[in-house]
């Protein structure tokens, strides 16, 4: 079941909301809006768009179970697909509510199949006598409202990457490889919709539309700068989650590296060593030494001293300097 809100905006900051019933065959004056919200869920047919107005292409658009922000003109209007962070309550701000929009000179139609908060809070500046004047200014405050919402997420994974920079720059070792995933896995599904975004806006602005005033396109001019800042932004909050991914995996090599070293040269000590004990040990007639009483402790020696001299040169090679 959906719910449909309709208000009837006078052009000069006042509203008043109207039946949403009533809202199809609403005569609307000169130099008022008509702008109708509706809240649908998945599924459910589109009669109601019918009463506004609307064809099959139309529908097509609003009603699309999967959308990319997009800007399209059509007979007179634009059809417009714009995203904002999700902050409902329990739910992942990265995944991110559509919202559908059918704009021409005097009448609006947005639809979201989940709450967005900027659009109710457009619906109380109405309802207070600060509303929009015109369906492009509409179309502007919404999407600088949604630039509202993904500046404080997008601050949080400054602020998180930040963190992560600073613990490793202190060497207080290696940080979380979850918390890094996070903030890359993050930074990537919001870009994914900025810069689409950006475009849509970018083409409402610069498209003569006749019902879009000098005013309606400077405001459409800073949502588009503010949502091109937040895309750069998340293009430099991945990059550097890149830089601190390399860094944490160089220092992993590294430390690697050492401990391949130390048994490296560990190996190289004993190889020889082990190899003179064997020859001593294998039970065949004439070993030398085999009746001498002080054979053992000169072996011993011999050894010690060979194995002084591999650590003086292994030491002069600079491979124990490298540990």
């Amino acid at each position: 079941m959906h719910e449909m809100t309709a208000i009837l905006l006078d052009g000069q900051g006042g509203a008043r909301r109207i039946a949403p019933e009533a809202a199809g065959g609403q005569d609307v004056p000169e130099g008022a809006i008509l702008w109708v919200h509706v809240r649908q869920s998945s599924g459910e047919d589109g009669a109601w768009l019918t009463a506004l107005g609307g064809d099959d292409i139309i529908a097509g658009a609003l009603m699309a179970e999967e959308t990319r922000p997009r800007c399209t003109l059509y007979q007179g209007g634009v059809l417009m697909n714009l995203r904002g962070v999700n902050l409902n309550p329990g739910e992942d701000p990265e995944d991110m509510i559509s919202l559908r929009i059918w704009a021409g000179p005097r009448r609006i139609v947005t639809l979201t199949r989940r709450p967005v908060q900027a659009v109710q809070d457009l619906l109380q500046h109405c309802e207070d006598g600060t509303g929009p004047a015109a369906t492009s200014e509409v179309i502007a405050q919404l999407a600088l409202r949604l630039a509202d919402r993904t500046e404080p997420v997008v601050a949080d994974l400054n602020e998180r990457i930040d963190d992560l920079e600073d613990a490793v720059e202190a060497g207080a070792g290696a940080p979380p490889r979850r918390e890094l995933a996070e903030i890359r896995r993050v930074s990537i599904q919001l870009r994914r919709y900025m810069f689409p975004q950006r475009d849509a806006l970018s083409t409402l602005e610069i498209e003569p539309l006749p019902w879009v005033g000098p005013a309606q396109r400077s405001a459409l001019r800073e949502a588009t700068e503010r949502v091109t800042r937040l895309a750069e932004e998340l293009d430099a909050i991945r990059d550097r989650a890149q830089v601190v991914h390399d860094h944490i995996m160089d220092a992993r090599a590294e430390a690697m590296n050492r401990q391949m070293l130390l048994l490296s040269v560990v190996t190289a000590v004993f190889l020889p060593l082990g190899l003179i004990t064997g020859l001593l040990g294998i039970n065949v007639g004439g070993m030398p030494g085999a009746n001498a009483p002080h054979a053992f402790w000169i072996v011993c020696a011999v050894l010690l001293g060979l194995g002084a001299l591999l650590l003086g040169l292994f030491s002069r090679l600079g491979w124990l300097a490298r540990r």
